[in-house]
């Protein structure tokens, strides 16, 4: 009996050690819009595709980044549904964390929270993996940081990283173009080179989403303006 058999089941291993539900989960992920994170010297960038479904579709009300906290920010590739839920949890988690401590909770630690809830759907019945990815960037005491949180539960730090459609080829141009010592502003210009790499059709500020947290420990979205001007330095 092959793996296929325990495909339906998110609690039980397949004969080759596998949860399948968690790899569909994946695979979901890699349907999504491509997303890429670059973290630099004094700071770190969060680049995603926004491609509306029709032109009907108000653009303002599209959303690829969430805000978590001050200085915290999220991007996800996926199930843009899941990650709401994810990104509502995240910010209870946090808000708790404040309420007790009186500051902003580590990057690290709210990084660890968030997969750990999604580490929860998959060893119980009745529920199935979020069927997301997340690109996390925050600034703390700790310097500039960015994690990639998967369907599983597993997290890694990343000097750079990509999720999404065109993850294999984004992850292979971010190898080539990324160095140690590079500043927020070379990131973006790298961000928007590795999107531009697969993008299908015109690039422009209002088809992808850019956002960034610095020294100041500011997590904020660049409006299509600031965008559209990055666009003219790299072109």
């Amino acid at each position: 009996m092959g793996d296929s058999a325990y495909s339906f089941s998110l609690t039980t291993f397949s004969p080759s050690g596998k949860l399948l539900q968690i790899e569909y989960a994946l695979t979901a992920v890699s349907a999504g819009a491509t997303s890429l994170g670059i973290k630099a010297t004094n700071g770190v960038v969060l680049a995603t595709e926004k491609k509306l479904p029709s032109v009907l579709v108000d653009e303002e009300s599209v959303k690829k980044t969430s805000l978590l906290t001050p200085n915290i920010g999220v991007a996800y590739s996926g199930m843009g549904p899941d990650s709401r839920v994810l990104v509502r949890k995240a910010r209870k988690l946090a808000q708790s964390y404040y309420r007790l401590y009186h500051e902003t909770i580590p990057v690290s630690q709210l990084v660890r929270e968030t997969a750990t809830v999604m580490q929860e759907s998959t060893q119980q019945g009745g529920v199935r993996p979020f069927g997301v990815s997340l690109l996390v960037a925050g600034y703390d005491d700790q310097g500039p940081q960015l994690y990639q949180v998967d369907p599983s539960g597993s997290y890694f730090a990343w000097k750079a990283s990509a999720i999404g459609k065109n993850m294999v080829n984004a992850k292979t141009f971010l190898e080539k173009r990324y160095s140690e010592d590079m500043e927020l502003e070379d990131a973006i210009h790298t961000a928007l080179l590795t999107l531009k790499e697969g993008f299908e059709g015109q690039i422009s500020g209002n088809n992808i989403e850019i956002s960034i947290v610095g020294d100041d420990r500011t997590f904020r979205v660049l409006t299509p303006a600031e965008i559209t001007d990055y666009l003219e330095e790299v072109e």
